[in-house]
């Protein structure tokens, strides 16, 4: 009864895991503004956006390789190969994943609260010289770094669903694979 809970937990997150990984691509794709001058940025403008979406996209296929392995193992309890390997790369591939997507996390995170802080900087010492600016761009560049953040954040949603299946693959894997080849 407990190998069913944990089962079915496990496909859980991870489904939730993939929604938000989608999620945070989605956005991360779609941020992008054109300025007064017609200087267009997207997420590719900046190395840490790419990275982030690299990460939720790595992320993401892996999930959509374990979700075969996770239904069939949830709906029967039993695994598709029961030479033992499976628990194995439940253990191993979700904690490389977790460590991939808050490497992610840090990096989007990170580059976003210091532009913020660069552009309202760089726009005030702008006013400070009496150099004409547009506040629409002002708007449209914090827009954009905000939006950065709710992607990343989507991306940390992610992290802690996989967190939670690292654990449960963790409980998973000790109580399944006696004799295993790593013990």
């Amino acid at each position: 009864m407990a190998n069913r809970r944990v089962a079915n937990s496990m496909l859980v997150f991870r489904i939730f895991s993939l929604l938000a990984l989608a999620g945070s691509v989605a956005l991360m794709v779609a941020n992008r503004f054109t300025d007064s001058n017609g200087l267009k940025t997207t997420f590719k403008n900046i190395n840490s956006y790419r990275y982030v979406l690299a990460t939720a996209v790595i992320g993401a296929a892996y999930i959509i390789v374990q979700l075969p392995f996770a239904i069939y193992y949830a709906c029967t309890e039993k695994r598709m190969f029961r030479n033992g390997c499976l628990p194995e790369f439940d253990f191993y591939g979700d904690k490389l994943i977790t460590l991939l997507l808050a490497t992610g996390i840090g990096a989007g995170f990170a580059i976003s609260f210091e532009l913020k802080k660069y552009v309202r900087n760089f726009f005030d010492v702008l006013v400070s010289f009496d150099i004409p600016i547009n506040d629409d761009d002002k708007s449209k560049s914090i827009k954009f770094l905000n939006w950065g953040i709710i992607s990343t954040g989507l991306l940390a949603l992610g992290l802690v669903c996989m967190v939670i299946v690292s654990v449960l693959s963790s409980i998973n894997r000790n109580s399944s694979t006696r004799g295993s080849f790593f013990r």
